[in-house]
């Protein structure tokens, strides 16, 4: 027997109007349409449904009890719907895991999102490295904004904007007045011997200039670690050592003159922000848009702090 939700909301139109020409108006449909629709429903189930009582069309007993069975079929497909639909405001949440140095541009990127789309809610956990990894490996965030991918997972990663590393000083500091007095570059080997406030060992900026100046045939070796780029600003601008730092995260203390870029030789070391994924996660239309916003606008953003990188 082939009966479709069609067929069952068409009867229980019919029923209540007592009319082909009446339900074909509020269905929006044309009355032989409505016609044939009951015609083959009839056929499908092998009895007559309906009769003519002068103008009107009314239910047999056959029909009666279809109607009764229909009605209760209509209601649970209703509630279906309206699961659906909960489940689907559900999947507006858009979770986002990101490392400790993004916060600075991923909070302004999720501010300008949530009002350009409404209804969304973001989740957003700031962390390190090594909580990022573990949560890629276990499916749990929509995404993850770090710095270079873990090579060994299956990942969609993409690059959102350079993330320069620059070193900073304090404007008192000896090796500053060499910048802002424009006379020179200063040598690479000359900061290696200086006092450095870093990152803890395990982040991912820590790595990476542990590497650069491997690279550059130097050992870096860092006098204070700290566990955030908040206190590595403070300790650099109270003189605690010079510091390595992503350039985004210190724009207002540029614009302010308590931080200085020195000019140091391959320094910036450009790394990369990346938008990452694992390869298979189911991602809500919401996440997807997103992925998009921050695409887009990563160029902006980024023009927007490079401004204030001295030349």
């Amino acid at each position: 027997m082939n009966i479709s939700l069609k067929q069952l909301l068409i009867l229980d139109v019919v029923a209540e109007t007592q009319s082909y020409t009446r339900t074909a108006e509020q269905m929006n449909m044309t009355q032989p349409a409505v016609s044939m629709r009951m015609k083959n429903l009839e056929e499908a189930v092998g009895l007559t449904i309906f009769e003519r009582q002068g103008k009107k069309i009314v239910l047999t007993e056959t029909g009666l009890i279809m109607l009764e069975h229909s009605k209760e079929i209509i209601k649970r497909f209703k509630r279906m719907n309206d699961s659906l639909r909960a489940l689907q405001n559900v999947n507006q949440k858009i979770k986002i895991s990101a490392a400790t140095t993004a916060n600075h541009f991923i909070t302004q990127m999720m501010a300008e999102f949530s009002r350009q789309v409404e209804g969304v809610t973001i989740a957003l956990d700031i962390t390190n490295r090594e909580a990022l990894v573990a949560q890629l490996q276990n499916y749990d965030p929509d995404f993850v904004i770090m710095g270079e991918p873990p090579k060994k997972l299956d990942l969609d990663s993409a690059p959102i904007m350079e993330n320069p590393l620059v070193v900073i000083a304090s404007p008192d500091h000896p090796l500053a007045k060499q910048t802002l007095d424009h006379s020179g570059q200063i040598k690479m080997n000359d900061i290696a011997k200086e006092s450095f406030v870093v990152r803890e060992e395990g982040s991912g900026t820590k790595a990476a200039i542990k590497r650069h100046f491997k690279e550059n045939g130097l050992k870096f070796v860092s006098s204070y670690e700290m566990s955030s780029n908040e206190s590595i600003k403070h300790a650099v601008v109270a003189g605690l050592g010079l510091g390595i730092v992503a350039l985004h995260t210190i724009k207002t203390e540029l614009e302010a003159k308590k931080l200085v870029v020195l000019n140091v030789e391959h320094f910036p070391l450009i790394r990369y922000w990346n938008i990452v994924s694992r390869k298979g996660k189911k991602l809500s239309p919401a996440a997807i848009e997103f992925k998009k916003f921050i695409l887009k606008s990563a160029e902006s953003y980024q023009k927007s702090y490079q401004d204030v990188m001295p030349s």
